[in-house]
């Protein structure tokens, strides 16, 4: 089993650029995520956001009102329009008495191909073995069933099936 790294892929029936719009504008995508940003997708931008309920399922917004207001911060990597999206940010970092910001991020990548069905959509977050011992399998295990989560979420999203 590969502990630093978590892998999720789902075709979307969704158009390139539906998909595209979907992961790369801020308010998108906090609408099927869940959270808010304080600013656009630009690439080298260091944001700051907050856990809100998502707009797509009312059970999964449910469980995310546990962590409502819980603050986040990350940071664009990269922006390949229609193809890639990658962001850096401290898995699972939900005590509001412990300071993430000395660990070392994990990266997600969003990556995009158009197929003849659709858009394949490949979610890939590395990074956990780098992340402190103490709390290295919870992040992991949360994040892993969390991305499980995201990709009905943004199937949902941009195919209106809401």
């Amino acid at each position: 089993m590969n502990t630093d790294r978590i892998e999720k892929q789902i075709l979307l029936r969704a158009t390139l650029k539906r998909v595209w719009r979907a992961i790369s504008d801020a308010a998108e995508f906090g609408s099927w995520f869940g959270m808010k940003v304080d600013g656009p997708f630009v690439p080298g931008a260091h944001l700051h956001a907050v856990v809100v309920p998502t707009t797509v399922d009312p059970k999964v917004a449910e469980s995310q009102k546990t962590y409502e207001d819980t603050p986040f911060e990350l940071t664009i990597e990269q922006m390949v329009p229609d193809r890639l999206l990658s962001f850096r940010w401290h898995p699972f970092a939900i005590d509001p008495n412990v300071d993430y910001s000395a660990e070392p991020a994990t990266l997600v990548v969003f990556a995009l191909d158009e197929t003849e069905d659709g858009v394949m959509l490949t979610i890939t977050e590395s990074g956990f073995d780098g992340i402190p011992l103490e709390r290295r399998a919870k992040a992991f295990a949360a994040n892993e069933g969390g991305w499980s989560t995201m990709v009905r979420l943004i199937s949902l999203y941009v195919t209106g099936a809401q």
